[in-house]
C-alpha cells in the first residue's frame, strides 16, 4: 500500500487544506464518518472514492494528484526507498 501511494503522489490532504476545509468537515459533506475518511486517504483508495472524495471537494479528480515535471518523472524504489528520477524526452 505504501509503495503504491507513492507512485500515485496522492495529494488530497493538501487540497483539503487548499478548499479550506478540515478532513472531518469533508466526511460530514461525504456522508461518512472521518475515520474512514482518514483511513481510506492515508490507504489506498479505489477509483470510485476518489472520485467521491473529488466531487466532494468540487475538483476534477485530477486535482488529487501531484502533477509531474515536465520533464521528469520520479519514482521510489521499493527496495531501498530513495527516489529515482528518469527524464522525459
Amino acid at each position: 500500500d505504501v509503495y503504491k501511494r507513492q507512485i500515485m503522489n496522492l495529494r488530497i490532504k493538501d487540497v483539503i487544506k487548499e478548499k479550506g476545509m478540515t478532513i472531518t468537515e469533508l466526511a460530514d459533506k461525504m456522508g461518512i464518518n472521518r475515520v474512514n475518511l482518514s483511513n481510506m486517504v492515508n490507504g489506498n483508495p479505489t477509483v470510485e472514492t476518489l472520485n467521491k472524495i473529488a466531487d466532494a471537494l468540487c475538483v476534477p479528480v485530477t486535482e488529487l494528484f501531484e502533477q509531474p515535471k515536465k520533464d521528469t518523472v520520479s519514482i521510489t524504489c521499493p527496495n531501498c526507498g530513495k527516489n529515482i528520477n528518469i527524464k522525459v524526452e
